[in-house]
């Protein structure tokens, strides 16, 4: 049985209050065990960031960058590895598991462009002979808790832009996919990170709790659900750190009546069926505007029925497992309160199996059309692949549901009408916004933001978060040759 350890100090450490199982969502079957972190695995961890934290600050930030750029290379050689052992804990199919490594590799190439982006700036004569400049000084030790629907991008968006800032970093990864993390742990030390300054512990709440409540840490990085988001930047605050926390999302696709229709459900097909449903930024709501609704409907059934569902290890499949029994029977519960409700359930594969995979945590694509808007099929983040499709006769009234929803994280819309794209981008109430674009997920040069509940903070990562792994420090410097300037007062 393969044991996930802890990474700390540039060594795995085998510790902690309990082995916790990682399973096989396509079988059921334990595949590894995961240490666990109790009180002084956590500490030491800490402790290891503490020491590697001067040092790595004092690095010149081409030395740091040297290390990103070694470290992105080790990444893309080995890629394959790491989808594999993604798509043994995580259940996703292996193409979007190299996919993912391949947005990660995204987030580290941004940061090794760290010395010309993370600069301060100097104005010169502020004043008589007077200069004020200002400069960018890393936070201390970071932490970052990350979930388990990307357990390589998620991470490397905070881990790699922290480190090119010159900051020490914690990375609790989630106890359902831990391998990865470790896994990249060992690649960074193969680059030339020093030891001490990326540490992986691995726990649940309480190991989190430690984290925010020790004094030597300094800012938390948190991607999840919306709930735990606001408790733990609620706990940040208490504790004084700075926190950007990432919560759940519901995104919606207006359909306008000039849209393609075909390439629509095609993307609509790809967008909420494609990772299980399992992404952030997934479909979960089409708007259609008009009288297009039931000839978008026509063009989703079969392409909903005919989706390859499977184990992500055999080829050709499209929707891999959910991730655990817990979030299968979520899901299929929710499906059956929409049904409950009112929709209509015009896919219903919820409760399929897959033929030699009948153990595993299977969902299949699910569309439910009319869903009346106070269900919480509608309201929550079902985190599966189901897309509720709803009809409406103007844009405004489209734009309406999603002002009126509590999550803000993506949005959408598809058209051939500029005047009705523009008006959708500036009034549709999220921080990333997608015109003929199902998942408007920026470059990395950008930013990753939501609003609303969708997140807590007001910083996104990616090129958003070189403010939030810094503070910045104001110089005013005044050198005068001659002595006696009158400063309009008479001292005593």
């Amino acid at each position: 049985m393969r044991t996930v350890s802890h990474w700390i100090n540039g060594k795995p450490v085998d510790a902690g209050s309990q082995l916790h199982p990682v399973t096989d969502p396509a079988t059921d079957q334990v595949v590894a065990e995961v240490w666990l972190a109790d009180d002084a695995v956590t500490a030491s961890a800490i402790d290891a960031a503490e020491a590697a934290a001067d040092l790595w600050a004092d690095t010149n930030m081409s030395k740091r960058a040297h290390v990103l750029f070694r470290f992105r290379d080790l990444l893309l050689a080995n890629k394959n590895e790491l989808a594999q052992l993604i798509t043994s804990e995580h259940g996703k199919t292996l193409d979007d598991a190299a996919g993912e490594i391949i947005r990660a590799a995204e987030s580290v190439e941004l940061a090794c462009g760290g010395p010309a982006l993370a600069h301060g700036s100097t104005s010169l004569q502020t004043g008589p002979n007077i200069d004020t400049r200002s400069m960018m000084h890393p936070v201390g030790i970071c932490i970052g808790i990350t979930p388990f629907n990307f357990p390589a991008m998620m991470g490397l968006m905070m881990v790699s832009v922290s480190l090119a800032a010159g900051n020490t970093f914690i990375w609790k990864p989630s106890e359902q996919d831990p391998g990865t993390a470790v896994r990249i742990a060992e690649l960074f030390q193969e680059a030339g990170l020093p030891d001490g300054v990326l540490n992986v512990v691995h726990g649940q709440q309480d190991t989190v709790n430690h984290l925010i409540d020790d004094p030597r840490t300094q800012a938390a990085s948190f991607v999840g659900s919306s709930d735990v988001a606001h408790i733990l930047y609620q706990r940040t605050a208490v504790a004084g750190m700075r926190c950007q926390a990432f919560g759940g999302a519901k995104n919606h696709m207006v359909v306008m009546p000039d849209a393609d229709l075909d390439t629509v459900a095609d993307q609509l097909t790809s967008s909420a069926f494609g990772a299980a449903g399992q992404r952030c930024m997934a479909i979960s709501v089409a708007v259609v505007v008009g009288d297009v609704y039931e000839a978008l409907l026509e063009r989703l059934v079969p392409r909903a029925e005919a989706v390859r569902m499977n184990a992500g290890v055999v080829p050709g499949t499209e929707v891999g497992p959910v991730v655990s029994r817990r979030a299968q029977q979520r899901i299929q519960e929710l499906v059956k309160t929409g049904i409950a409700d009112g929709a209509t359930a015009v896919v219903d594969r919820s409760c399929e199996q897959v033929p030699g995979y009948e153990e595993g945590y299977f969902v299949g694509p699910v569309i439910l059309a009319g869903l009346p808007t106070d269900s919480a099929a509608y309201q929550q983040e079902i985190f599966g692949p189901v897309l509720v499709v709803l009809n409406v006769d103007t844009l405004d009234e489209a734009i309406a549901l999603i002002k009126n929803h509590r999550y803000g994280n993506g949005a959408s819309i598809f058209t051939n009408n500029g005047s009705a794209a523009n008006q959708f981008t500036r009034e549709a109430t999220a921080g990333m916004v997608g015109v003929n674009v199902a998942i408007p997920v920026p470059v990395a040069t950008y930013a990753v933001q939501g609003w609303k509940d969708s997140v807590y903070g007001d910083t996104g990562l990616n090129n958003a978060s070189w403010s939030f792994y810094t503070r910045p420090k104001y110089v005013t410097s005044r050198w005068e040759t001659n002595a006696g300037m009158d400063f309009g007062f008479r001292p005593n």
